[in-house]
């Protein structure tokens, strides 16, 4: 009986630890990567809603001429932590350009959001989207999510993960080509 029970300590001690190992060493993931979305090369789905923090609107058919990123996000998502200083960074960077960055709220809280937007001092607007109807029309399934979309209002191109300043700037350069 001691034995089975000293074998079974033993194993679970093993399991734990290479666990650990495992999770410690492993490198997190800190770039976006380029997709291959159903929506490259068509017109981007419609975009429009209440603000985040008030009561106006937003409607992306107000942007066409101007490249428009469009980054879905949300408060309980540790990859858009990551990111959230680089958007604000590039949405600053980009604000005279012809660039516009508009942020879509995925399956979070109002409240959540909120003080998400104002702790990583959010620089763009973003769209509230509670029912899921946006992220449906885009074919977002998690967060985060970056679609840009060029002056004609076409999908150019589609992000999976948390995206760099860097990373932006390589892929509006590449739209505007």
């Amino acid at each position: 009986m001691k034995r089975s029970v000293m074998a079974s300590a033993l194993a679970t001690i093993v399991v734990v630890v290479a666990l650990s190992l495992f999770l410690a060493t492993r490198h997190p993931i800190t770039n976006a990567t380029n997709t291959q979305s159903p929506l490259l090369g068509k017109t981007a789905p419609a975009l429009s809603g209440r603000l985040l923090g008030g009561t106006s609107t937003l409607n992306i058919k107000g942007d066409r001429g101007k490249i428009v990123v469009v980054n879905f996000w949300a408060s309980w998502c540790g990859p858009c932590v990551v990111e959230a200083p680089n958007l604000s960074t590039f949405a600053w960077q980009e604000r005279n350009r012809g660039v516009v960055l508009v942020g879509v709220v995925f399956s979070d809280s109002l409240s959540a959001a909120e003080a998400f937007a104002t702790h990583y001092g959010s620089l763009y607007p973003s769209v509230v989207d509670s029912s899921g109807v946006i992220a449906n029309r885009y074919g977002v399934t998690a967060p985060p999510t970056t679609f840009i979309i060029n002056a004609k209002g076409v999908v150019a191109a589609t992000l999976i993960g948390p995206v760099s300043t860097r990373q932006l700037e390589e892929a509006v350069a590449k739209v505007k080509a």
